[in-house]
């Protein structure tokens, strides 16, 4: 029968099925892949079937760690990619994985965008520029970053931002009250003038 093997048995191991091939141990898969695939002692595989067996395993593996990683908290599929390379998972696994989790609605690199966007607005606002440097480094689209950030406007966002800060600096006078609300704006990284306007529009307000 060629390369052919026997399954002779199969017996369970923590939450893994160790099955042996021809008496000796040859890997270890997880009760659903044996279900799906419906292996049973006394089987014969050959080593083509073998393969398609453990890419199988694979795959289940990879889509185990990348549920719990999406579990922590949403990601974009350039996160997901490098932290499954990492894990030493090939392109082939992984490509399979990124589709499986489209098709279940739990990756969508616009929708993750938006809600990064969204969060930022929330607790630190920053300008456009620092967030499309953000987006960029989280693997995405240069296309989706320019829908999200397009409805980013820097006065707006400066201004909230520098609120608080403003507050903090009641009874400074105007050289302090602009030069350390200034250093501030500009972390966040928003351009001289937008940073001059809101500094301006503060004061005033607070006098």
């Amino acid at each position: 029968m060629g390369n052919s093997r026997i399954i002779t048995t199969i017996k369970p191991r923590r939450k893994y099925l160790d099955v042996f091939l021809d008496g000796e141990f040859a890997l270890s898969l997880s009760p659903k892949v044996v279900a799906e695939a419906g292996v049973f002692p006394g089987q014969v595989l050959s080593e083509e079937e073998l393969r398609e067996l453990l890419l199988k395993e694979l795959i289940q593996r990879a889509l185990e760690r990348a549920m719990r990683l999406l579990s922590y908290r949403p990601r974009s599929e350039g996160e997901l990619r490098t932290r499954l390379r990492r894990q030493g998972f090939e392109e082939e696994v992984i490509s399979y994985v990124v589709e499986k989790l489209r098709e279940l609605r739990l990756l969508d690199d616009l929708a993750f965008a938006r809600s990064w966007r969204e969060s930022r607005q929330v607790s630190r606002p920053r300008s456009k520029r620092l967030l499309e440097s953000e987006l960029r480094k989280k693997g995405l689209a240069p296309e989706i970053i320019a829908e999200v950030v397009a409805e980013v406007d820097d006065e707006s966002e400066a201004y909230r931002a520098a609120l608080k800060k403003a507050h903090q600096l009641t009874g400074e006078n105007y050289p302090v009250f602009r030069r350390k609300l200034a250093a501030y704006l500009s972390r966040r990284g928003f351009d001289w003038e937008v940073i001059n306007s809101i500094t301006q529009r503060l004061w005033r307000e607070k006098s």
